[in-house]
C-alpha cells in the first residue's frame, strides 16, 4: 500500500516550473509525498535528471510529461504516465512539441516587439532561446524585468495572449500514440478546463473524452488543485462510467504559480476511487 500523499504532475525549471528535477526531489520529500511524477511541458530531460539522483529510500518515482496539443475541437493537455524515456515514439512526440513551442516563442517576441515597440537586449533574448522549453511565464517574466508590464500574469493576458495560433500544435491522437508506442498510459490533464478561462462541464465534457477515448486515451485527471468538489465528482463518475484510470496531481510550478506542491484536492491515500487503483496497480504501485 502506498504511504503519504499522491502528485502525478508537476513541472520543473526543464519547461515553465522554476525549482530544478534536484530541487523538486527534495520538496517532494519535504511535502510528505509517497508517489510523484515529472510533467514538464514536451520534454523528458527532467525525468532523467531525477532518475540519476533518486535513491530506494525516496519516494516512488513514475516518469511522465505533458503534452500541449490543439485541433479543430480545442485545446487539450494529455499526460503520458509510466513511457519508456528511451522509446523513439516519445523522443518524436517531444520533438515536434518542442519545435511548436520555440516557433510560438519567436513569433511571440517578433509580435510583442512589432506591435507594442517591446524590446529585449541581444543577451536576455538568446538566453530565452537556448532554454529547454521556453514558454508565455518566461516572456512575461522578461516584461516585467524591463518594466512592459506590472506583472507576469498581466503581461500574458494583456500583451502575449493578443497572438493566436491556428496550427502549432500537437495534434492530440499524435501524442496519444506515442505515449501508447512507448509502453505508456495517456491521460486527459484537467478535464473541465479548455482554453484560456473555458470551462467544460456536462454533455460537452463527456463528448470531448469520449472523442479522446477514440484516439486511445486511458485515463482522467480526476484529483487537481483548481478543481471545485463538484468539478472532481463530475469527473470521477466519468471515469467510472467508461472504466478509465484516474490521476491526480497538483500542477505544481515552483514560484510560477501559486499552488502548493502536494495539493491535489485528494489527501491521503485512503479509499482510492476504482480508476486510480486500477492505475496505481498498472505502474506497479499498489498491493491489496
Amino acid at each position: 500500500m502506498m504511504t503519504g500523499k499522491i502528485d502525478l504532475h508537476m513541472h520543473t525549471n526543464v519547461s515553465d516550473g522554476t525549482d530544478t528535477p534536484e530541487e523538486l526531489l527534495e520538496n517532494v520529500k519535504k511535502a510528505g509525498i509517497g508517489l510523484f511524477a515529472v510533467t514538464d511541458h514536451d520534454d523528458i530531460k527532467g525525468n532523467l535528471a531525477v532518475k540519476k539522483v533518486i535513491t530506494d529510500s525516496d519516494p516512488k518515482f513514475i516518469p511522465g510529461a505533458e503534452f500541449s496539443c490543439k485541433d479543430s475541437e480545442g485545446k487539450y493537455h494529455i499526460l503520458g504516465y509510466g513511457f519508456d524515456l528511451s522509446s523513439p515514439a516519445i523522443h518524436d512526440v517531444v520533438q515536434t512539441g518542442h519545435e511548436f513551442r520555440m516557433g510560438k516563442v519567436r513569433a511571440r517576441l517578433d509580435f510583442l516587439k512589432s506591435e507594442f515597440g517591446f524590446d529585449f537586449p541581444k543577451e536576455e533574448l538568446d538566453a530565452l532561446l537556448s532554454m529547454d522549453n521556453p514558454g508565455k511565464p518566461h516572456i512575461g517574466n522578461l516584461m516585467v524585468k524591463y518594466g512592459y508590464a506590472p506583472s507576469k500574469e498581466i503581461a500574458i493576458h494583456d500583451y502575449i495572449d493578443k497572438i493566436h495560433f491556428k496550427s502549432a500544435y500537437v495534434k492530440p491522437e499524435f501524442a496519444i500514440s506515442g505515449i501508447l508506442a512507448a509502453g505508456g498510459i495517456p491521460i486527459l490533464a484537467h478535464p473541465s478546463y479548455g482554453s484560456g478561462d473555458q470551462l467544460i462541464i456536462g454533455q460537452d465534457m463527456e463528448n470531448r473524452v469520449r472523442r479522446l477515448m477514440e484516439f486511445g486515451i486511458a485515463g482522467l485527471e480526476g484529483f487537481y488543485s483548481g478543481f471545485t468538489e463538484k468539478l472532481r465528482n463530475e469527473i470521477l463518475s466519468l471515469a467510472q462510467k467508461y472504466d478509465l484510470y484516474v490521476t491526480a496531481g497538483s500542477d505544481y510550478h515552483g514560484y510560477n504559480k501559486m499552488v502548493v506542491l502536494g495539493d491535489t484536492g485528494m489527501g491521503d491515500t485512503s479509499n482510492f476511487p476504482q480508476g486510480m487503483v486500477k492505475f496505481l496497480k498498472k505502474m506497479k504501485m499498489y498491493e491489496d
